[in-house]
């Protein structure tokens, strides 16, 4: 016969895993997560954000940096860029830093599936979490 005990540890074990798998696909405030690219020629670098635990965004893009703001509710998420550091950048790495600013803009919905979030617009943009 099962104790109460154990039915009670059961219980809370798999509440617990719910929990986690459930913080696991939320928005990944305070993360850093790098863009699903690869470099552009002549570098390695590859764009990364740093979301803080308010939405606020450090951009370190393919050249230039600066912030932003993601404001979420449910599936939907605006991106607001904010200033932005030109660094004397060549001209096809200002380009790209700009189109991946304006598609940053352009997103409406999100999903995340582990360590991977999927920025839904115009343009789909995908990031993975940073590991340790």
């Amino acid at each position: 016969m099962v104790s109460l005990k154990r039915v009670f540890c059961a219980v809370v074990a798999l509440l617990s895993m719910s929990l986690v798998a459930k913080a696991e696909d939320g928005f990944p405030f305070g993360a850093e997560m790098t863009l699903e690219a690869v470099p552009q020629p002549g570098s390695k670098r590859i764009p990364n954000i740093e979301i803080g635990d308010n939405g606020e965004v450090v951009l370190e893009l393919w050249c230039k940096g600066g912030k932003g703001q993601f404001s979420v509710a449910g599936n939907t998420v605006i991106f607001v860029p904010g200033q932005i550091q030109d660094r004397s950048c060549p001209p096809a790495k200002a380009q790209a830093d700009d189109e991946l600013i304006a598609a940053l803009a352009a997103v409406e919905t999100w999903k995340r599936q582990g360590d991977m979030l999927t920025l839904i617009g115009p343009k789909t943009l995908r990031f993975r979490e940073n590991g340790n």
